[in-house]
């Protein structure tokens, strides 16, 4: 019998049980869900609202439960539909009429959007860590490589001379973004909706602020219907977890191509590859390529709640059991994907020579024979028409700029002399981007540094 069967003269239909059930999904919060029932039944004891002597028995009863749930003495069943009828009802077997006290002043409607809350409060933390592990390996990755230059691109075509350890920092500073679009998330989650109620509160005299202080919560939400209906914050997590991912996505494409042949500027550790059924010769970067094709399951996530939220009206509806799945699968899956990620990336072998070989093609220093022109007098426009001129020269004789004779620099502007060669080498292109933000060595070590002084502050910020 269904602890909410009192009005009902016919017992639930076994396909409509099966079909409303949520345990094989929620049952993963049965450690939330107990720690909220603790800190509830403690406050109800505290109040008089109920006994203390029975109080007591509550709490070490579901301590109890939930070390037999952990051990696998306890079985969960749909035929009590949800975590919290399961371990209610376990509950009353135990106690009797004592623990069918501790509904006491709770329904349903906020108790499950507690135990939501707990449960993605503690996987922040768990994703947040994944990602400061990443940031470390991504450092000092980039600490090997200041000084293999490479081109980097717009439009996939080279562009202006870069190096291996600016491009990596360029993924630190999303990964930043990342830590801090979480730690934003666990703080507006950070209130505790138990005492709304269904979403009118209760006529008992709880203290919400006991219950929110025993479970870690910053404080209430502040009104009982918002409380129940809230899913704002499952959807900016799982807005987060798509940046995540979407970030992850960008740095696997990169990493594919690089693998290539085509590019040849990095080759993966044999245990992040695999290998062809057919094709002897192949080393395919699988590892990356899931994590790319698994940001578009974290997106149908975020696109599934939101879709499911849109036309609620207020207050709790039972469509909204259908955010648990989206939420959970989209969390395993940035965990796993980071989990696998960090040692891909921290194994992997860039090839400098490869790297220097494609910088030396592709013009990539024509804006430096452009600035070098400007700081000779010129205009940047007029400097601009006349480099744009030498490149065409270039290839109509199939060379580059550093190979240009100084004799045909002069006859197209007679300002230039030899040390535009100087000008034009890409060690000292890179190195001239002193800039904050730019390639040069000493920048990008000072954004190392940044980078390596972010992970310590957040992670510090969990203790």
């Amino acid at each position: 019998m269904k602890l909410w069967s009192g009005r009902f003269s016919k017992e639930l239909d076994g396909l409509v049980n099966d079909f409303n059930s949520s345990i094989q999904f929620d049952g993963r919060m049965y450690e939330e869900d107990i720690t909220g029932s603790i800190a509830h039944a403690t406050m109800l004891g505290k109040t008089g609202i109920i006994a203390q002597s029975e109080a007591d028995k509550i709490v070490a009863a579901l301590r109890e439960i939930c070390n037999d749930i952990t051990a696998g003495k306890l079985e969960l069943t749909p035929d009590n539909e949800d975590i919290h009828m399961n371990v209610e009802t376990a509950l009353t077997a135990r106690l009797g009429d004592t623990g069918k006290r501790l509904h006491t002043a709770r329904s349903r409607n906020d108790q499950v959007a507690l135990d939501f809350k707990l449960y993605l409060k503690k996987e922040i933390l768990e994703i947040k860590s994944r990602l400061l592990h990443l940031q470390t390996v991504l450092a000092e990755q980039a600490k090997k490589y200041t000084g293999a230059v490479l081109p980097g691109y717009t439009h996939l075509q080279r562009a202006q001379p870069s190096t291996a350890a600016h491009h990596f920092m360029a993924y630190g500073e999303m990964f930043k973004r990342d830590v801090t679009r979480l730690e934003d998330c666990y703080a507006r989650m950070n209130y505790s909706p138990l005492g709304s109620g269904a979403l009118a509160g209760t006529t008992y005299p709880i203290d919400r602020e006991l219950v929110a202080d025993l479970l870690g919560f910053a404080g209430v939400t502040n009104n009982s219907l918002d409380g129940v209906s809230d899913r704002d914050y499952a959807i900016e997590l799982l807005s987060a977890i798509s940046m995540i991912m979407m970030h992850l996505s960008r740095f696997s494409e990169e990493m594919i191509l690089w693998c290539s042949w085509e590019f040849s500027y990095m080759e993966l550790d044999d245990a992040y590859s695999t290998g062809s059924s057919i094709m002897p010769q192949k080393k395919n970067p699988d590892i990356a390529e899931l994590v790319r094709g698994k940001t578009g399951r974290v997106y149908g996530s975020l696109m599934a709640l939101l879709t499911v939220m849109k036309g609620l009206p207020l207050a709790y509806n039972k469509d909204m059991q259908e955010d648990k799945e989206s939420v959970f699968d989209a969390v395993d899956t940035v965990k796993m994907c980071l989990d696998v990620f960090a040692p891909m990336l921290e194994t992997m072998r860039l090839k400098p020579q490869n790297l220097r070989n494609a910088a030396s093609r592709g013009f990539i220093n024509a804006t430096d024979c452009a600035d070098y022109l400007v700081k000779k007098g010129l205009p940047f426009r007029d400097a601009y028409t006349v480099v744009g001129k030498l490149v065409a020269l270039c290839i109509e004789k199939g060379i580059g700029l550093e190979e240009l004779p100084l004799d045909d620099y002069k006859a197209l502007c007679d300002v230039f002399a030899d040390d535009v060669y100087e000008a034009l080498n890409l060690e000292n292109c890179v190195n001239g981007r002193t800039s904050i933000g730019g390639p040069a060595e000493q920048e990008v070590l000072r954004q190392i540094a940044t980078l390596e002084a972010f992970i310590a502050e957040h992670k510090e910020d969990d203790k």
